[in-house]
């Protein structure tokens, strides 16, 4: 069952969500991909707005712990940061993309808020 979100607002939500991973491809991309969907869709979709913002404040502060994580590497716990940060990562871009789906706010943990 979903909220009374536009489909439309909703589908560009995930995508919020979903281009994060585009990082696999471009570097990054996890910031591009939802900057530019955030960037073009914010005024026309209050729910884009709302997700864009999380997704962009978490992929953020996620490539500032990954950065920290690579310096640690030379202590070798960076290593099982690196790891973590990497599941952990994804698995917060799939239930951020769930919720935008079914309509619904979600706020990632561990986000330092830039926007």
């Amino acid at each position: 069952m979903t909220n009374n979100i536009d489909e439309q607002a909703r589908n560009w939500a995930m995508l919020c969500h979903l281009s994060a991973l585009s990082v696999l491809i471009i570097p990054f991309g996890n910031i591009i991909g939802p900057l530019i969907i955030w960037l073009i869709k914010k005024d026309e979709y209050p729910f884009v707005d709302e997700h864009g913002k999380e997704s962009l404040n978490f992929q953020i502060s996620l490539t500032i712990y990954i950065l920290i994580s690579i310096i640690l590497i030379l202590v070798i716990i960076g290593i099982l940061f690196l790891i973590g940060l990497t599941v952990a990562g994804l698995i917060f871009v799939i239930i951020a993309t769930i919720k935008a789906n079914a309509g619904e706010h979600y706020e990632y943990p561990f986000t330092i808020k830039f926007l």
